[in-house]
């Protein structure tokens, strides 16, 4: 079991999470856009221990509250290597068409395919899922995966950003969560959550052979 809260914060309202073990309240920052006090409210209010800010991507919209998230609860950041530029460039994560420019120095953490984030007693599964941005990743946890913006309801991610690929996104949905047990239930970067079998069946972007 993850315990799992969810608030969509700053101006393009970009999902962030916060996970957490039950048992030892271990917890990670999932995403988070905007320095959002519910982040910190949500923190404090239920006794958890921030000890991972985990990214899914390097879009701006996702990453905008990570060094005031830093700044309160000292935890590092976790991001895969291949969206490290997009980290560091405003031009490239996109915030700098929206007058706030984002600049984050390197991440503690470098996340790999197959990697492991332990929280407590509950471990999170890395998964490449490229396509959106080169390095795009979902995190597998019992029961759910935290998308990013890999896959939505109804839709996928935009691949016409730098670093963007729509034969890439389609393929890693394909191969990395379409695998998943049809109940699994999707907790993407932007809107509702969903579920690996509605996903196969009713999303026209990601056609199923």
């Amino acid at each position: 079991m993850l315990l799992l809260w969810r608030k969509a914060v700053g101006p393009l309202a970009a999902n962030c999470y916060i996970v957490a073990c039950p048992r030892t309240r271990v917890a990670a920052v999932v995403d988070p856009g905007a320095p959002d006090p519910w982040i910190e409210e949500t923190v404090r209010s239920e006794g958890l221990r921030v000890e991972r800010i985990l990214l899914t991507h390097g879009h701006g919209d996702h990453i905008g509250g990570v060094e005031w998230v830093r700044g309160w609860s000292g935890a590092p950041v976790a991001c895969h290597p291949g969206d490290v530029p997009l980290l560091r460039e405003p031009q490239l994560n996109g915030s700098a068409w929206f007058g706030s420019p984002v600049s984050l120095p390197d991440p503690e953490h470098l996340l790999e395919e197959g990697g492991r984030v332990v929280l407590g007693e509950v471990h999170l599964e890395v998964l490449h899922t490229p396509g959106h941005t080169p390095g795009g990743v979902c995190f597998r946890g019992p029961g759910l995966v935290l998308a990013g913006d890999t896959l939505f309801a109804g839709s996928i991610g935009r691949t016409d950003l730098p670093g963007g690929d729509h034969a890439t996104l389609v393929r890693s949905i394909r191969e990395k969560l379409f695998i998943l047990p049809p109940d699994t239930v999707v907790y993407p970067g932007h809107g509702p959550e969903t579920t690996i079998e509605d996903e196969k069946k009713y999303n026209p972007f990601v056609g199923v052979d």
